[in-house]
């Protein structure tokens, strides 16, 4: 059994999109998802399957598209997967900096791409994976990781 972190991609935003989670849990109990939580209303999921992320989020997309009417993008990733992008941020970490990354939905074949306006901001593409590192310091200093 993999325990897995699942993303939805714009839901519950701006009014748009709308899914109340209570109604996704039993959803995803449904579609024989165990161990099934969601984190506010903003679609992240923890849950237990035996099925590949690719055949989860399968399941899940089609759930939702047929009980809800919706089209959503869905990420799908163990906690393994979380814990090596964590012990892998190419960065250092020291001081209050802000640090992010996001997920592509494939792996990427470009290493570099061309942002305007980066300044001093670094950023690194592995994989399916995109780091951010920015010298600007947290103003509330409270998070200094950005998920």
């Amino acid at each position: 059994m993999k325990k897995y972190i699942i993303l939805l991609r714009g839901i519950n935003v701006s009014g748009k999109n709308k899914i109340q989670m209570e109604a996704l849990r039993g959803l995803l109990k449904e579609l024989n998802f165990t161990n099934v939580h969601t984190y506010i209303q903003s679609g992240n999921i923890v849950l237990d399957s035996e099925e590949t992320a690719s055949i989860v989020c399968q399941k899940i997309r089609k759930g939702i598209q047929d009980t809800f009417g919706i089209e959503v993008p869905i990420l799908a990733r163990t906690v393994a997967q979380w814990s090596q992008l964590v012990e892998n941020y190419p960065f250092s970490l020291e001081n209050e900096k802000i640090v992010a990354f996001t997920f592509l939905n494939a792996t990427s074949k470009e290493t570099n791409i061309a942002i305007q306006s980066l300044g001093e901001d670094q950023y690194k593409i592995n994989g399916d994976i995109v780091y951010l590192h920015s010298n600007r310091v947290c103003k509330n200093k409270i998070n200094k990781y950005a998920y």
